[in-house]
C-alpha cells in the first residue's frame, strides 16, 4: 500500500486526484504501478486501476491476471471493479472506503455478487486513514 500511496501523491502534482495503484505479479514483484491521469490526458477511463491493470496485462503478455494483487488507496468505482473481474484479478487489496462511488462495499459490492463468475478476495481498510488523509488534504486544498 505504501507504492500505491508514492503512486497517489505523483498524481497530485499532475492536478489529477490522488488515487494510486500497483499491480503485484503471482510472486509479489511489481508488475506495474499507476496514479490517476483523468486531468493529465484528458481521458475519462485513466484511473489509476484501469492503467495499472493494462501495464501488468502488457507485462506479463496477456488479459488474464488471475495469480496477482492490485493494490489500490480507493475503493474502486463501478467501471473499475468490472475491469478488475474483467481481468480475472485474484486478489483486491484496498485503503478508504468510497461512501459516493465505492462499488466493492459501500454502495454497492460487485466483485463479491454471486452471479458473476470470476470473484477475486477482497481485503479492505488497508492504511485506510493514511489514504483517507491524501483524499482530503487534496480536496481542502482545492476548496
Amino acid at each position: 500500500m505504501r507504492l500505491a500511496l508514492s503512486e497517489a501523491a505523483r498524481a497530485v502534482e499532475r492536478g489529477d486526484v490522488p488515487i494510486g495503484a500497483v499491480m503485484l505479479g503471482p510472486d509479489d514483484t511489481l508488475l506495474a504501478a499507476a496514479h490517476n491521469e483523468r486531468e493529465a490526458t484528458g481521458d475519462p477511463l485513466a484511473h489509476a486501476e484501469v492503467l495499472a491493470l493494462r501495464r501488468a496485462a502488457a507485462a506479463l503478455g496477456g488479459w488474464r491476471l488471475d495469480r496477482c494483487t492490485l493494490v489500490v488507496t480507493l475503493e474502486p468505482c463501478a467501471m473499475c471493479a468490472g475491469a478488475i473481474a474483467q481481468a480475472r484479478v485474484g486478489r483486491l487489496v484496498f485503503g478508504a472506503f468510497d461512501e459516493r462511488a465505492g462499488a466493492v462495499a459501500s454502495l454497492w459490492d460487485l466483485l463479491r455478487d454471486q452471479r458473476l463468475p470470476h470473484r477475486p478476495e477482497v481485503v479492505s481498510a488497508v492504511l485506510a486513514d493514511e489514504c483517507a488523509a491524501l483524499l482530503r488534504e487534496f480536496f481542502a486544498a482545492r476548496r
